[in-house]
């Protein structure tokens, strides 16, 4: 990581986050997309000690709404590593 940049997803606030799939190409418009993209957040939810407060999935791109304890837990200083949180 570059030397300088501040972290602020170790604020212990909540984060709404946009993102879009490649070239916003319609790729979670059927439902096994759909069903992968929700089980692969939940077992980030659960690898992380994340809090999902939210989320809408569209054909093209997902709103999320989520507050990550995974600073407070592992004590790394990108909160990224660390042993899998229980569920």
């Amino acid at each position: 990581m570059p030397s300088g940049l501040r972290r602020f997803q170790q604020s212990g606030q909540s984060h709404f986050l946009t993102f879009s799939c490649y070239r916003r190409q319609a790729r979670l418009s059927s439902p096994d997309a759909y069903d992968l993209f929700v089980q692969c957040l939940e077992d980030m939810r659960c690898r992380f000690a994340m809090c999902i407060y939210g989320y809408v999935v569209m054909p093209e791109h997902v709103h999320l709404l989520a507050l990550s304890h995974s600073s407070q837990r592992t004590g790394q200083k990108d909160g990224l590593r660390g042993p899998a949180a229980p569920c």
